[in-house]
């Protein structure tokens, strides 16, 4: 194989939509690596060692020792416990992606749901056949609800989701805040009363090889919605319309699509995956919430979308990969004796890799175009291979 052939086969890994999928994320994960080991190297530690204490912390991997009650199979669970708000708060800003549009407010819808669900069912002496199926509609109900008033200022007063997200982060995260202050706090630990067992979902008081054990729900949940997603996205009429607007309104419209409609039934479907990821999280992985303290997790969901290729099957590899940094982060900086807030640099890092994918792409198709004796500039401006026309 001469050169010039070979640098076709490497652009067209980079450019064509079947292999960019897989190499892109790839690539931005190894350099994402790469950068932590500097930095690592920097702070004077292995950085192998670094990376195999994040595997430790994440239940991946045997630690030295283990306290009384716990071993791997403990962490592991309770790994999966945070991945799947993971997975499905990403799902939730996919959704939004695919349609044009950028919800930024999942941590609020989270919260809302997590508290709505919390004083409703947490609380009360329901069985747990009906708590916890009581828990997952309340959760979809409330993140739908929000999702889809956003969707409807973006759609009737052409009001950006962004801003109007943000604020409405602001408005859930100081109104459940009072409330949970004055009616539901725990004057010990300054967080919201603890929900009954039968409304976690989280199984509870199991117990294996010695280890109390409590199996998430929620990770079965996540991994239906990545298959649901998928199915709306790629197999039906809604999703084909909803992938067309995020494209081009104009042609849409134009094809005859309801533009607004696809707007707000994305929106709808973005807060229901939200709403699923506050559930899963706030009576899942914890069982109480912080006032007035929006969940991370909804902002580190953006990387994991981005990461992800913006794919529902990509999201649960990059939710993965970006949980074992969140979740083994307090192991590894207690046996690295390093801060924990390495982990977020990572995250960053793999946040800003992943926003220059299309950059990437654009580059690949452009010196492929060269390569083959094209102009890409004057092809562009007749509209061919780009975003020029419908």
């Amino acid at each position: 194989m001469n050169t010039r052939k070979l640098r076709l086969f490497l652009l067209d890994l980079l450019e064509d939509d079947r292999h960019s999928k897989y190499t892109i994320p790839m690539i931005s994960i190894s350099l994402a690596i790469l950068a932590a080991s500097v930095i690592f190297l920097f702070l004077g530690k292995n950085p192998l060692t670094a990376f195999k204490a994040f595997l430790q912390g994440s239940g991946l991997m045997m630690k030295p020792a283990y306290a009384g009650g716990q071993n791997v199979l403990t962490d592991f669970l309770s790994f999966l416990g945070i991945l799947a708000p993971m997975i499905l708060a990403s799902l939730g800003v996919i959704l939004g992606m695919k349609t044009g549009l950028f919800n930024i407010g999942v941590s609020g819808q989270m919260m809302l749901a997590g508290f709505m669900a919390t004083i409703i069912v947490g609380y009360s002496d329901l069985n747990a056949w009906i708590a916890r199926p009581l828990v997952i509609v309340i959760g979809v109900v409330s993140g739908a609800a929000i999702g889809a008033f956003i969707g409807f200022l973006k759609y009737r007063f052409n009001i950006h989701e962004v801003v109007s997200s943000i604020m409405i982060n602001y408005i859930i995260s100081y109104l459940t805040g009072f409330f949970i202050n004055n009616h539901y706090i725990d004057m010990f630990s300054r967080m919201s009363l603890t929900i009954n067992d039968s409304a976690r979902l989280t199984i509870t008081g199991l117990s294996f090889g010695g280890a109390k054990l409590g199996l998430p729900i929620g990770i079965v949940l996540a991994l239906i919605m990545v298959l649901v997603v998928r199915f709306i996205l790629e197999r039906t009429v809604l999703g084909f319309e909803m992938k067309a607007v995020g494209l081009n309104r104009d042609c849409a419209r134009y094809a005859g699509m309801r533009v607004g409609a696809n707007i707000m039934t994305a929106m709808l479907l973005s807060g229901m995956c939200a709403g699923l990821a506050g559930v899963t999280y706030y009576l899942g992985y914890f069982n109480t919430i912080v006032p007035k303290e929006l969940a991370s997790l909804g902002y580190d969901s953006i990387s994991a979308a981005l990461l992800g290729n913006i794919s529902p099957i990509g999201a649960v590899f990059s939710s993965f990969l970006i949980t074992i940094f969140q979740r083994g982060s307090v192991y590894m900086s207690s046996a690295m004796d390093v801060p924990k807030e390495i982990a977020g640099v990572i995250t960053g890092v793999l946040l800003l890799l992943s926003a220059c994918g299309a950059y990437i792409r654009r580059r690949a198709r452009m010196q492929r175009e060269q390569l083959l004796g094209k102009n890409p500039v004057l092809m562009q401006r007749k509209g061919v291979g780009g975003n020029g026309g419908c």
